[in-house]
């Protein structure tokens, strides 16, 4: 029903623009009283079997929601109701920002995929911070974080902490966000020594809390065995707990739509189905060659049940979503976690 008839109405509509009237109508709907508890009869799969603890914290299942739907945590609990094990924020920048100008996001429906160049536009932590401040302990959220653009990368580390420190304690993991291509200069910051310095830094924070929250790094589709290799040390010197892969992509090769109709669109990430192949790889590539040294979460390109196993053998110990929930709706999760309940 949602590919055949909801979808291809939705798709009547601008992507940000539907993006905003399908959160809103959501958090209007999740107010009639037992809308979230119908939502998550229909959409919720409970199994032992699907617990999954990863780098200490003890999932529900396996199957996650990216950043980027949620940017300023606004529709965590009304997204839960759809049958997440958890729920990715961000990317969160110290200052609020207003991202890249419109139009910023656009389908290219024969690929399913997105390119997207929205450029971490969001209220800032403050704003990130006061919604969670309240937020049922129940859910797992996880928080997305970057800098903001006018940062410049010299004193870009300042505003990685400063998230980190304001958002420490509403939320259950970090991702250091390096890679998305949507923001100037940002793919820079994957240097290997700023990445060490950084971490470690994060890392120092963390271990004076009461608590410490597990940090995560997004890495890039397009990085080569070499550059692949480097995220391996980096993960080993700093004792960081674990890789998202991957972001979005710059590669633009093999598509479906036309030359001219990628050109007009522009610079961007590419996501979806184009990504899946390559996102797949990476995994495989740094579980194996890491002898599986750290948990790895796998996204990119997961538009069926059969996308995320694929994942989850290459070596991933959870996946996310993003793309996919919206070209095959929210009855993708379901199928994921009836198939990983099948196949275990």
């Amino acid at each position: 029903m949602y590919k055949l008839i909801i979808r291809p109405i939705l798709f009547l509509i601008s992507p940000e623009k539907i993006h905003h009237l399908i959160t809103g109508g959501l958090k209007i709907a999740c107010k009639i009283p037992g809308k979230k508890k119908s939502l998550k009869a229909i959409y919720g799969v409970k199994s032992p079997k699907l617990e999954r603890e990863v780098f200490g914290i003890k999932f529900p299942n396996p199957v996650g929601l990216a950043a980027g739907f949620d940017k300023n945590a606004e529709f965590y609990e009304e997204l839960s109701c759809f049958g997440f094990g958890f729920i990715e924020i961000g990317t969160i920048t110290p200052l609020s920002q207003p991202g890249n100008p419109t139009p910023r996001m656009f389908r290219l429906q024969k690929d399913r995929g997105l390119i997207n160049r929205m450029g971490f536009n969001n209220e800032g932590v403050e704003a990130a911070a006061l919604r969670l401040k309240d937020r049922n302990p129940n859910l797992i959220i996880g928080g997305n974080i970057g800098k903001n653009t006018a940062t410049s990368n010299e004193n870009a580390e300042q505003d990685y902490i400063t998230v980190f420190e304001k958002l420490h304690p509403f939320v259950d993991y970090f991702v250091v966000n390096v890679s998305c291509p949507n923001v100037k200069n940002l793919t820079k910051l994957q240097d290997t020594d700023f990445l060490i310095e950084l971490l470690n830094k994060l890392k120092k924070f963390n271990s004076a809390q009461e608590k410490t929250k597990p940090i995560l790094l997004k890495i890039a589709p397009d990085l080569n065995d070499s550059q692949l290799d480097e995220t391996i040390e980096i993960v080993a010197q700093t004792k960081i707990d674990g890789i998202i892969a991957t972001n979005t992509t710059t590669n633009r090769e093999d598509l479906l739509t036309s030359k001219s109709e990628v050109e007009a669109i522009g610079n961007g990430g590419l996501s979806g189905k184009p990504v899946a192949q390559r996102s797949t790889e990476v995994i495989k590539y740094l579980h194996t060659k890491s002898n599986g040294a750290f948990p790895i979460i796998g996204v990119g390109g997961i538009h069926c049940a059969e996308d995320a196993m694929k994942k989850l053998e290459a070596g991933a110990s959870l996946v996310q979503i993003y793309t996919g929930f919206i070209y095959s709706g929210p009855g993708l999760i379901k199928d994921i976690n009836k198939k990983i309940l099948a196949s275990s």
